[in-house]
């Protein structure tokens, strides 16, 4: 299939099935966490604004949980169909850190998720409250399991390899491994920028269509505030993860700076924009800032980052992909703090919910989160090759014995069915978000037993 073996086929059709998957779990993380604050602040302060906003994306955390879901079973099941080799070396680590996840935290949200969405009527305020905290407990916790495994196979610590299998040996050190907490936190504030950006650009769709409710501005004001608060806290987290990512995977790093070599004891430089040439190992047509490299990654002006030809070239990443995709992820991170302070400034000039280029501008950034998170993963799974577990596993060793043929009908099936199912669920959930949340009167003795 267009001159690509199994193994490419194999990597291009996990990356397909994770790349819809991650969309999901993004959303569900932060948008748990957005209800259950809706929730608090209406038991508060008994304003109806926050209990119509709570119930509004409710509906549509629903279907993206159930999406989210299907698409995981689905993925998990590749290990043993395209990665068996990968299953049989590291099965008894990645097997139950992922047991860990359905036992901890998939139990904790199916047995809240239906007294969430199904029990304003039949049990009272706190209780559904605490529902809903269980739930974005839930999908949290799931967050810490799935990172946690996919760390390990970054920076594996805590075992031994004994007949071709990694035997664990210390389970601290293998689920809080060197890089998982720096991934943690830089994942789970992505989640909830991604639903913030989701958030706003609802708001603002409805306000440029003149529906300036109560709930419409707020919902928008505040997924503002949380913007301009939180974006430079990303920053941070990234520039914490990018120095843990230098000291355990340099290989990495250089092909995100499309760093072939260092020169004597020239500080490293900062490429803006170029093209790696892998060929001729070199990045060709660069613009470059002299010393911001050494100033970014190591925190000084003089000390040099690992380069490229340091590593032999079947030791090296594909450079253009792992180059381009961090660009894509930082570049959509300054609009994000842009919009954050455009957004700012028009809020002290009393104009926040005015201008139809300003919300157009939202509107427009809406899915940004969920595009830099695909970048982010791009960077980190494309950067780790030609290592399934970085250093210990190769890619071409964890791969089922498959045909050219077959994983060519295979990936066909996957982009048909996906784009079809999927294709009904994303529909269905913009559909819900041009409806907007809907004013109503709430029946306080039937619906919590409270007393109004």
């Amino acid at each position: 299939m267009f001159g690509l073996d199994a193994i490419d086929i194999a990597r291009i059709q996990f990356a397909f099935t994770v790349s819809f998957h991650i969309i999901f779990p993004a959303i569900t993380i932060g948008l748990s966490t957005y209800i259950v604050v809706l929730e608090g602040l209406w038991l508060k302060t008994n304003n109806k604004i926050y209990y119509n906003l709570c119930v509004f994306w409710a509906k549509i955390f629903a279907v993206n949980f159930g999406m989210g879901v299907v698409s995981g079973l689905v993925m998990a099941f590749q290990f043993g169909t395209n990665w068996s080799g990968f299953s049989a070396f590291a099965g008894s680590i990645t097997g139950p850190l992922l047991t860990y996840e359905v036992m901890t935290a998939f139990f904790l949200e199916a047995g809240f998720l239906g007294v969430m969405l199904f029990g304003w009527k039949k049990v009272g305020p706190h209780l559904h409250f605490f529902a809903t905290a269980m739930v974005s407990l839930g999908t949290n916790i799931s967050m810490f399991w799935i990172l946690s495994s996919n760390s390990w196979m970054q920076t594996p610590q805590g075992y031994e390899v004994v007949n071709n299998q990694v035997i664990p040996l210390d389970w601290f050190a293998i689920v809080f491994n060197p890089s998982f907490l720096h991934r943690l936190v830089h994942m789970g504030i992505a989640a909830f920028l991604s639903t913030a950006f989701l958030v706003a650009a609802v708001g603002a769709w409805h306000l440029l269509q003149g529906n300036k409710t109560d709930e419409n501005k707020k919902m928008f004001s505040m997924a503002l505030w949380f913007i301009i608060i939180v974006v430079p806290l990303q920053f941070l987290a990234g520039d914490s993860h990018g120095l843990n990512t230098l000291k355990y995977q340099p290989t990495k790093i250089a092909a995100m700076e499309g760093h072939w070599e260092n020169i004597g004891d020239e500080p490293t430089p900062l490429i803006l924009f170029g093209w790696p040439d892998m060929k001729a190992e070199e990045t060709k047509y660069k613009i470059e800032i002299p010393v911001l490299g050494s100033l970014i990654l190591k925190h000084s002006f003089t000390e040099q980052i690992p380069a490229l030809k340091d590593v032999p070239p079947q030791d090296r990443p594909n450079v253009p992909f792992v180059f381009w995709s961090f660009r894509i992820m930082v570049g959509i991170g300054m609009l994000m703090l842009l919009l954050g302070i455009v957004g700012l400034y028009r809020r002290y000039k009393k104009n926040l919910y005015q201008g139809r280029w300003w919300l157009r501008f939202v509107l427009l950034m809406g899915p940004s989160g969920l595009v830099a998170i695909l970048a982010g993963w791009f960077v980190t799974e494309l950067g780790r090759q030609p290592w399934v577990v970085y250093g210990v596993l190769r890619t071409k060793d964890a791969a089922s014995a498959h045909g050219d043929l077959q994983m060519s009908i295979s990936l066909l099936c996957f982009v048909v069915v996906y784009s079809f199912v999927f294709g009904i669920g994303y529909f269905y959930m913009i559909k819900q978000m041009k409806k907007g949340a809907i004013s109503q009167p709430i029946d306080y003795a039937q619906l919590t037993h409270r007393e109004e």
